[in-house]
């Protein structure tokens, strides 16, 4: 039978019925940089934050951006590893840290990833950027066209290096988005992020990172310093199944960098824990069609669905489905038709919408007459005044 009411809410229950307790997180620890972020890896929840969209001098954390763009070709087969790159003279002349390739060698694009990685090699940045897109100059077109694409709103990219140069920033918000993109989109890339070192030309050069070394958790990204940024770090850790990714600008040593990331990464990994609540793509609830070729239709999420919560908080959490008691065909696959709010301690921490798993296609003309006249004759009967 079909009903016609307008809005309805079901609640599901995540985790065991209990009472629910008062919340008691700590705040954040006391971090000494000019903007940083610690972001849960899967539900994108900001654990902390400061000034997370002020724009910064990125220095070598441009490398980053350089790699995804590396990466991209890469995976678009318009790059190989084993091709061979021409160093250029202007590549070699490049200044700050370098894996020391010679003008006119030829060097292997996986050498020179490496050295661009692990080394933090400068020269190696523009001998990639050239050999790709021709120029510095326009590879760093490239690296904003893709910067644009992945939601990076206030970064600009002049450079390959991070040498510093006008009009040349990121923030603490995009470099977290960033380092998130790289693992989802080239895990077996991100990998090298967690190498310590690397020898070229019978010279061995040890990762920056000195994260990698002090926490067995920490499994990438790079590191930046000039004297205008100051020392900057990206990092991600997983403890337990668990990414977290630390973003700190602007410290005052290399040892302040790798501390106040570490403050970030204990503190996170204490206090929280996220939880895949429902994948992407299964049934949630159906809802009744009227005027289709079917009688109802799935309603599910796009994308699996993590919450990040106190730790301990996990069975009181509850799920509120707020969604139309029906709907007119024609429905298309995807199509928004409700919402799904988790809720803690009677606050919505996370709401997502509910789509159609499937299309419904318009009935035929009986099946849309007679559909027509029972909603109608219904509305009567609906009436409690």
């Amino acid at each position: 039978m079909k009903f016609n009411k307008i809005l309805f809410s079901c609640l599901l229950l995540i985790g065991s019925v209990g009472q629910t307790q008062t919340i008691n997180t700590p705040k954040s620890p006391s971090i000494d940089a000019n903007s940083y972020i610690l972001m849960d890896f899967n539900s994108e929840t900001l654990l902390a934050e400061l000034d997370i969209n002020k724009r910064v001098e990125p220095a070598s954390i441009t490398k980053m951006m350089t790699a995804f763009v590396v990466f991209s070709e890469l995976k678009s087969g318009n790059l190989l590893l084993t091709d061979k790159v021409t160093v250029s003279e202007k590549a070699w002349r490049t200044g700050g840290s370098k894996m020391f390739i010679e003008v006119n060698k030829e060097i292997a694009v996986n050498d020179l990833i490496k050295g661009m990685i692990i080394q933090s090699g400068n020269d190696a940045c523009v001998a990639l950027s050239e050999h790709i897109a021709g120029s510095e100059e326009t590879f760093a077109d490239l690296m904003n066209q893709h910067a644009k694409k992945l939601g990076m709103n206030n970064s600009n990219f002049v450079n390959a290096t991070g040498l510093p140069e006008e009009d040349h920033y990121i923030t603490a918000k995009d470099a977290a988005i960033l380092a998130k993109a790289i693992i989802v989109q080239f895990p077996k890339y991100f990998e090298l992020f967690s190498e310590k070192e690397f020898t070229f030309n019978k010279i061995t050069q040890h990762n920056r990172n000195t994260l990698l070394w002090r926490d067995p958790s920490v499994d990438g990204f790079k590191t930046g310093h000039t004297q205008a940024a100051g020392y900057c770090l990206v990092s991600t850790a997983k403890r337990n199944g668990m990414r977290l990714i630390a973003v700190v600008m602007g410290t005052k040593s290399k040892k302040a960098r790798a501390d106040e990331s570490q403050k970030l990464f204990n503190y996170g990994f204490r206090f929280f824990e996220t939880n895949l609540l429902y994948k992407g793509g299964e049934k949630r609830v159906n809802i009744e069609v009227w005027k289709g070729e079917g009688e109802d239709v799935d309603l599910g999420l796009v994308n699996d669905l993590y919450v990040t919560i106190p730790r301990g908080q996990y069975k009181n959490l509850q799920a509120k489905v707020d969604m139309p008691n029906y709907i007119n065909a024609p429905i298309d696959s995807l199509q928004e038709i409700g919402k799904l709010n988790i809720q803690l301690d009677n606050k919505t921490v996370v709401q997502k919408p509910l789509v159609a798993l499937q299309a419904v296609q318009k009935g035929g003309w009986w099946t849309r007459t007679t559909d027509s006249m029972g909603l109608w004759f219904k509305s009567f009967g609906d009436d409690d005044d």
